[in-house]
């Protein structure tokens, strides 16, 4: 459910944001977390944790409104309550070109001191056109 939310939000993103091109991960992780987040759920967040090879990152939120008033019992423990925030993510960047995994990895529902998106960048996916250009 998330992935096809998120595929329909990059263009509205894309059509309101005012943005420029993102030239790699980084920048484009940085946009989802200052601008993104801040459009669609009026949260910003925290970009840290970056792997060698810039493949890997993690947006650290310390808000969370879809948590605001949500409690869970102690037989759902294991719910991961937001992980349609993880679906939204990966299906609006798969739409601009970026295979990703998307995982919670800290949850504060569940005891942890902030909440961590963790997105690892699986390959960019050359774009495809329709037809074919004959010249």
């Amino acid at each position: 459910m998330g992935y096809n939310i998120g595929a329909r939000l990059v263009d509205d993103f894309l059509a309101k944001a005012n943005i420029t091109k993102c030239t790699d991960f980084r920048e484009t992780a940085d946009v989802i977390a200052k601008v993104g987040f801040k459009m669609f759920l009026n949260v910003t967040a925290t970009v840290a944790n970056w792997s060698s090879d810039n493949m890997e990152c993690s947006l650290i939120l310390d808000d969370n409104p879809l948590v605001d008033f949500v409690e869970l019992p102690e037989t759902c423990q294991g719910l991961s309550y937001c992980n349609i925030l993880c679906g939204v993510l990966r299906g609006a960047l798969e739409m601009v070109s970026m295979r990703t995994e998307v995982k919670f990895v800290k949850d504060m529902l569940r005891g942890d001191d902030a909440f961590e998106i963790r997105l690892k960048l699986l390959e960019h996916v050359p774009e495809e056109y329709p037809y074919k250009n004959d010249e």
